[in-house]
């Protein structure tokens, strides 16, 4: 005897109204909630078998366009669609199922599982032709929809999804193809999400979501592609996120956002193409964030939220937001790894310049020529010094002013008070101590004073001294002033 010649008086009720596409609403006042389902009575109760009988054969009347309709129903057994081919939509929302159902391989016009209980979900590689809901589903174990193709949108917004142990993601979309949107604002997933590999053409929304995996990969998303943007503001992350080679043309909200994988990478989006990324508004992220060999279009940055290592190797970015002084942005170049990364400063001295800020590029120049004089041998790191504090490396020009009016200052008064001796009495002009200074100071000008007088005593061992100050001042604006005309 098959199931469907001894249904219950709820399953033919399921059965009467299939054909005509009608609803078959089982809830009760004050009983409504599918997570106490298996307490409810025969009343309510619907086999797996039955459904499964009910849309392979799929009875018809005349005029009617036949659908599956049912809330509120505990659906015991396996509802084993393998395979299948449903002409028809399916909606099963706020039921109680108590067995995993089977929907691998399976092709369905729509299925709509809103606000129901499922132990889990096997769906890999299925097939539906419009949309697929699970708005607020309870699921306590992994939800398998991998290499699915869905021609409309995903929708599991405030669902929460569980499972017993960490052997295998809760939410599996790796390969999944979706044609519309992914819409999962408020979702809760206590375990792993995969989307390796998917490809969503609209937009992906999961704002308010929590991922929740301590010590693991929370969302593993590499090679995601997206068509549009993807709104992930306010999300709570605990695990890593991973983003590796993903695909991004809009934008990749990050507003307010919460990512906390403490020894570990809190936020890795290398090897990404990114319209813009907005990391700001939100706690401080705990854990690396990698933005490695990106290319991003407007990259915002709040200092605020940068943690204590940011590895920015190679990444290219046209702009940078908000606008910050260049104390505020060069940490976040020193936070990787204690490596010198000459890109990194090239990077953020062009998008000073792009805006007109010279100042400020002047200044990431100058860092950067500081933080390359660290990977210098001993000698390198002592000339370093002196073109630092001679002329700023050449971005500090009028420090070589100071340090020659000074100069100037200091010989002439020690000149004045005590005049070298001329070399010939007869022929020498008068003596004038400032261009005495001067011929010392400046090894191509001569002003006719030094050749013609000869300082002895502590005055000649000054006069060494300004000699050798004026070669060094000279070579290091020489170099500082190459290195600044030459730069791009």
């Amino acid at each position: 005897m098959s199931e469907t010649d001894d249904l219950s008086p709820a399953e033919a009720r399921v059965w009467r109204a299939f054909p005509r596409g009608e609803s078959v609403d089982f809830t009760a006042a004050g009983d409504d909630d599918p997570s106490s389902g298996d307490a409810w009575g025969a009343e309510r109760t619907v086999r797996a078998g039955v459904l499964r009988a009910l849309l392979l054969r799929t009875p018809r009347e005349e005029g009617e366009i036949p659908a599956l309709r049912i809330t509120g129903a505990r659906i015991t057994g396996v509802l084993d669609l393998r395979y299948a081919t449903v002409d028809t939509a399916v909606r099963l929302s706020r039921c109680r199922f108590d067995g995993t159902p089977d929907l691998y391989g399976a092709q369905l016009r729509q299925l709509d599982l809103s606000r129901s209980v499922l132990p889990g979900l096997t769906s890999a590689t299925l097939r539906v032709e419009g949309k697929l809901r699970m708005t607020e589903c309870r699921v306590r174990g992994p939800v398998r929809l991998g290499g699915a193709r869905i021609a409309g949108a995903l929708f599991m917004e405030r669902a929460h999804l569980t499972a017993p142990d960490d052997s295998e993601p809760v939410l599996q979309l790796n390969q999944a193809v979706i044609g519309d949107d992914l819409w999962a604002p408020g979702m809760r997933a206590h375990g792993q999400v995969r989307l390796t590999g998917a490809s969503v053409t609209g937009r992906i929304n999961v704002q308010d979501a929590e991922f929740d995996r301590p010590g693991g990969t929370a969302l593993d998303a590499q090679n995601l592609h997206v068509g549009a943007h993807i709104r992930a503001r306010c999300i709570r992350a605990r695990g890593r996120v991973e983003l590796r080679g993903s695909r991004i043309p809009g934008r990749l909200d990050l507003l307010h956002a919460r990512l906390a994988h403490p020894g570990g990478t809190a936020l890795r989006a290398s090897s990404c193409v990114i319209g813009e990324l907005w990391l700001r508004g939100g706690e401080r992220i705990e854990g690396a964030l990698n933005l490695r060999r990106s290319q991003i279009e407007i990259l915002t940055l709040e200092p605020e939220m940068l943690p204590d290592r940011v590895q920015l190797s190679n990444l290219t970015y046209v702009a940078l937001a908000p606008h910050e002084p260049a104390e505020r942005r060069l940490p976040m170049l020193e936070r990787d790894g204690g490596e010198y990364e000459p890109y990194n400063y090239e990077q953020l001295t062009a998008s000073y310049r792009r805006i007109g800020d010279d100042e400020a590029a002047r200044l990431v120049q100058l860092a950067k020529q500081r933080r390359r004089r660290r990977t210098l041998d001993r000698y390198g790191r002592l000339w370093g010094y002196v073109q630092d504090a001679a002329v700023g490396y050449g971005f500090r020009p009028l420090r070589a002013a100071a340090w020659l009016l000074s100069l100037v200052a200091a010989g002439s008064v020690a000149y004045a008070l005590e005049h070298p001796r001329p070399v010939k009495a007869d022929e020498a002009p008068d003596f004038n101590p400032v261009f005495y200074t001067l011929d010392l100071l400046l090894p191509v000008v001569s002003f006719g004073q030094e050749p013609a007088f000869a300082p002895g005593g502590w005055h000649q061992w000054l006069s060494y001294a300004l000699i050798v100050t004026g070669w060094i001042l000279a070579t290091t604006i020489v170099a500082g002033v190459t290195r600044t005309v030459s730069r791009p």
